[in-house]
């Protein structure tokens, strides 16, 4: 058991969070974002405590180039949750990580200003690090804790578009792709893997002047969508324009949500998606688990950079030296 005076016993985070504390529950993410092995056990108890409340929401991923306004969207479409259909709303914001300083700006809650203070609403921002896709490691046991919380609906912010959003793809129930107006050109630009996985496009700051390249692009969009493969859930992708600034949109966008859910509960896709990630994420914490005893473990230390050298030198394959070395961690 840890030592740390500000740790509290397991059970009043437990109440805490089922009673909707931010704090406690804030305080309990800390512990799973935590790198020491005492916060882990004790935020594994946490989880565990949990998760018989867990699985009460729905799960959106949001991305899109950076400019395209997703932190404005989040707060205009969030607020409209929160009001008109009186929805508790949790926002996973992962900050991406500098590669050379290694820090996070973590400034979701300063660009969320109103959205952030609003009781209803619990913001979260987590640096990415070295994690696929911008994702955060942890951001699966924060989307169960939050779900605990009360929060019924789950909205994770993406740092980005690449290829490596597949990782956010891998553990929400709808996937929304922001875009610019006047983007219809921009199709080439944007990685078909991120247009294919889309169960919604929505195209941004369609107000002013942009109007009619709004409407130009979703035209696009909507044809482009047509292209692709029918989807496992049996769901149409559809393209739709939206206003964060002016709040325009928020409304459709919803009833589309609500209609992804409905069909896919119907069929029974929802229930069997959320089953195979379930299983994604068990494979995925052994791959991550065997990469940390690798790492740690004494002989390896010992020989890795004796080895790399070696590697470097081109004095022995890749492939062998990989070998010798799980060699004799085995």
């Amino acid at each position: 058991m840890t030592t740390d005076k500000k740790i509290r016993p397991i059970h009043e985070y437990v109440e805490g969070i089922l009673g909707g504390n931010r704090i406690l529950l804030s305080r309990a993410i800390t512990m799973i974002e935590s790198k020491k092995p005492e916060h882990q056990s004790l935020a594994q108890e946490i989880i565990e405590k949990c998760l018989p409340h867990t699985g009460h929401s729905i799960r959106i991923g949001i991305t899109g180039s950076p400019g395209v306004g997703k932190s404005t969207f989040i707060e205009a479409f969030g607020t409209y949750l929160i009001r008109e259909q009186k929805r508790k709303t949790a926002v996973l914001a992962i900050d991406p990580t500098s590669q050379k300083s290694h820090g996070s700006i973590l400034g979701d809650k300063t660009r969320m200003d109103k959205l952030s203070i609003n009781e209803n609403a619990f913001i979260r921002p987590s640096p990415a690090g070295e994690s696929l896709g911008g994702v955060a490691t942890k951001t699966r046991e924060t989307m169960l804790l939050c779900e605990a919380a009360g929060f019924n609906t789950i909205l994770i912010e993406t740092v980005g578009v690449g290829q490596s959003e597949i990782a956010v793809h891998s553990m929400v129930d709808f996937f929304l792709l922001l875009l610019l107006p006047g983007a219809g050109d921009e199709l080439q630009g944007i990685k078909r893997g991120i247009v294919e996985m889309a169960d919604l496009i929505a195209i941004n700051k369609t107000d002013g002047d942009q109007i009619d390249l709004a409407k130009s692009a979703r035209k696009d969009y909507s044809m482009a969508l047509h292209l692709f493969p029918e989807k496992e859930s049996g769901w149409t992708p559809k393209a739709v324009t939206c206003s964060s600034q002016e709040k325009e949109g928020m409304a459709d966008i919803w009833q589309l949500l609500l209609d992804f859910q409905q069909l896919t509960l119907a069929n029974d896709w929802f229930e069997n998606n959320r089953k195979q990630q379930l299983k994604n994420w068990f494979y995925d914490l052994i791959d991550l688990g065997l990469k940390h005893w690798f790492y740690r473990d004494v002989e390896i230390k010992q020989e890795l950079r004796t080895i790399e050298k070696k590697v470097v030198a081109g004095k022995i394959s890749a492939a062998k030296a990989v070998s010798q070395l799980l060699e004799k961690l085995i």
